[in-house]
């Protein structure tokens, strides 16, 4: 049995949950800052990030980290087909936002502030703001059109940073149609951040 680790919050993890939506899976909350979870987090996964698949219950289990290798895994699993490498420069795309974003969202929850002077927070922003843009025309270029898993990566995105209100939207008219056009779907309501 499928069992995977993570929080409802994470974007990371919600694409996975909303990719395994039609496959029976188990879904363990963890809250990763309280002591408890953090324990068994370590216990399993050195890296102590989420998400994080376990596939089997005795000591032969495979546990696989990172959302991006799990969907690997996934794929191989179900003999589904393999990202195209256009596909895979989306996921990269949307990744490095997303990465820069979980970045400054942990230093702000740990009182620093982002300073626009400083080398981090302006590289992180310079790459946000440089994402976001092109993922806007990507979407205006119709790279998004098929509920793929770049799509849905896309979705978790936007609606991440939205549910968090990281950064101003303003201007990405197509992020935004994108976001509403997909945001009613079952996959998506059922793993909201905002309900659960």
């Amino acid at each position: 049995m499928l069992k995977l680790y993570g929080s409802t919050t994470s974007p990371y993890v919600r694409r996975l949950r909303i990719w395994l939506a039609n496959t029976e899976h188990e879904f363990v909350n963890l809250q990763i800052f309280v002591e408890q979870d953090r324990h068994l987090l370590a216990t399993k996964n050195p890296t102590m990030k989420i998400p994080m698949l376990e596939d089997g219950t005795d000591e032969t289990a495979q546990i696989i980290f990172d959302s991006r290798i799990i969907y690997r895994y996934l794929t191989d699993k179900f003999d589904d087909p393999l990202l195209s490498w256009e596909q895979e420069n989306q996921l990269t795309i949307i990744d490095s936002a997303n990465d820069s974003l979980v970045q400054m969202f942990i230093l702000s929850n740990s009182d620093i502030q982002a300073d626009e002077d400083k080398l981090f927070f302006k590289l992180q922003k310079e790459r946000v703001n440089a994402v976001l843009v092109h993922l806007n025309q990507m979407v205006v270029n119709q790279q998004f059109t098929s509920w793929n898993y770049p799509a849905i990566c896309l979705y978790c995105l936007i609606d991440w940073i939205e549910f968090r209100n990281l950064h101003n939207m303003q201007g990405l008219t197509n992020l935004l149609a994108f976001h509403d056009d997909n945001s009613q779907r079952i996959e998506v309501t059922a793993t909201d951040p905002r309900k659960n």
